[in-house]
């Protein structure tokens, strides 16, 4: 399994980026897809994710509001939409893969056993 994310780069506070990841190899059964994300010194967070497919979003609360995330249908595709980005967005980002789980509020990484390289998102004035 291979995950290719694209979409990240250097912008404003207050502007958007839009992240998009493409799973590729044996994915059948591997429906539950997100986003992490890391800072120098901070720990990992999951941004957003789909527990299962279909399914509904969950968001971690220092992005709700803001960042919107989307999957093409019977794809294993998936954005991420960010709006009004912050200095503290700054992170790698990581798109992630695994098996569907009961569906709740959050991300937990032990559900997501492939992790894609990442990519830079940097907000600075």
């Amino acid at each position: 399994v291979q995950l290719q994310a694209s979409g990240g780069g250097l912008v404003q506070p207050g502007e958007s980026l839009r992240l998009s990841c493409a799973a590729s190899g044996f994915t059948l059964g591997y429906t539950a897809i997100g986003w992490f994300r890391q800072a120098p010194g901070k720990e990992r967070e999951g941004v957003a994710c789909f527990s299962r497919d279909p399914g509904i979003g969950n968001y971690a609360d220092s992005v709700k509001g803001r960042f919107i995330i989307s999957r093409d249908n019977g794809k294993n595709t998936v954005h991420l939409q960010m709006n009004n980005l912050k200095p503290e967005d700054t992170a790698i980002y990581f798109c992630v893969l695994g098996k569907p789980y009961s569906p709740g509020n959050s991300c937990p990484a032990r559900q997501f056993m492939y992790w894609g390289r990442g990519t830079q998102v940097t907000v600075s004035s």
